[in-house]
């Protein structure tokens, strides 16, 4: 049923580590199931979207982010015709990597560890199936495909740099060359990759009218989502506001995912992939928009940037979540005895580069909420907190 360049699970490379197999399952599902299982899934529930957990219940973290990009990917995985659990590994593992805080935190890791191979949340997912996950007996890690491994290192494309310049988290996975780095991944990441884009517009947009960031009149300057609204409105002429958001946000995706879908196998048709490995050594990106779609898309990432990514509500969050990170890198950085030995495994390291990975290891695994936690322990000289 599937097509000639879908992944199967018969055609894997296998994983690094030899593995029974298991009853009612292929190798793929398995890979599904030991992320769902994983203590960094886990704790995606209390990492940030865009809002922090104490804005509220009802805004996005990045697990329930990572279950819409996941829903969605399956869907156009079974249009395309290719593998969805391979498609549906890849979505639920995207973010496995992020540290708390979002993109705030992520970029305020990657400052401080600049001299010490920096940071990136797609290696540092790696770092996470492949070394901080301990659940075996024999090994480290989830011990996952190496067609997964690539979806989650590679899913927005070929890890294009010269190897002395390769983020750390890549180096020290032994490895890494199975995957390779040069090569664009299979089918299945592609669609988990624009799928997570069409995923967090659309919910951004919903967490963004539940904080009076957005609202319909401003969409409704972006053409193509003012015409979505009036067709709304037109077929539903006394409809509330609250259904019009979600209706409006349901077509939305369906707009966008429809637009990949067709362009997609256009794109396809004209390539005329016989295999897994020709999606792979394709030189280009397979999953794609229209160029209608890519302008429109492009559109909406810049009405969210300047009304929602740099509210200053937002900025106040932004600010914060740096000056957090910022202060734990610095203060385990130069005190590492206030943390526990167990976690440089008996001793304090007297390496500044092994430090750096442990810390960097330890504060991308941290909940906002534990982040939050650590810093008034640390910094606030109340007696509560000695």
């Amino acid at each position: 049923m599937l097509k000639d360049y879908a992944a199967t699970a018969e055609t894997s490379r296998g994983r690094l580590y030899n593995a029974s197999s298991a009853p009612g399952r292929d190798d793929f599902q398995r890979d599904r199931d030991r992320i769902v299982h994983s203590k960094a899934f886990r704790r995606l529930a209390h990492k940030t979207q865009v809002f922090v957990y104490y804005e509220g219940d009802h805004y996005r973290n990045r697990l329930t982010h990572s279950l819409e990009v996941a829903q969605i990917t399956r869907a156009v995985a079974r249009m395309l015709g290719v593998n969805e659990d391979l498609a549906e590994t890849t979505a639920l593992a995207h973010d496995l990597g992020h540290p708390p805080f979002g993109h705030a935190g992520e970029d305020a890791l990657d400052a401080k560890m600049k001299d010490y191979g920096g940071f990136d949340h797609n290696a540092q997912s790696l770092r996470a199936v492949t070394y901080l996950e301990k659940r075996y007996p024999l090994h480290d890690g989830l011990n996952l495909t190496i067609e997964s491994l690539e979806g989650i290192l590679k899913h927005n494309g070929p890890i294009a740099t010269k190897e002395e310049n390769l983020p750390r988290a890549i180096k020290a996975f032994k490895d890494y060359k199975k995957l390779d780095l040069h090569l664009h991944a299979g089918i299945e990441a592609q669609i988990a990759a624009i799928c997570d884009d069409i995923a967090y517009n659309a919910h951004d947009i919903d967490d963004g009218m539940r904080a009076d960031m957005l609202n319909m009149t401003a969409l409704m300057e972006i053409d193509f989502c003012g015409n979505i609204i009036r067709n709304i409105q037109k077929d539903y002429p006394d409809i509330a506001s609250y259904p019009l958001k979600h209706e409006f946000i349901r077509r939305l995706i369906t707009y966008f995912v429809q637009d990949m879908v067709q362009a997609t196998t256009e794109k396809l048709n004209e390539i005329a992939p016989k295999s897994y490995d020709e999606v792979r050594h394709a030189g280009k990106t397979l999953v794609v928009f229209s160029e209608a779609g890519y302008k429109n898309n492009k559109e909406l990432k810049g009405f969210l940037l300047q009304n929602m990514y740099k509210h200053f509500k937002v900025n106040r969050m932004t600010s914060k979540a740096r000056r957090v990170i910022s202060d734990l890198c610095d203060i385990y950085m130069s005190e590492p005895n206030i943390l526990a030995p167990s976690l440089f495994e008996g001793s304090v390291s007297s390496s500044l580069q092994e430090r750096a990975v442990i810390i960097t290891d330890f504060i991308a695994g941290m909940t906002d909420k534990f982040a939050l936690e650590e810093h008034r322990k640390l910094f606030d000289l109340t007696s509560d907190y000695l």
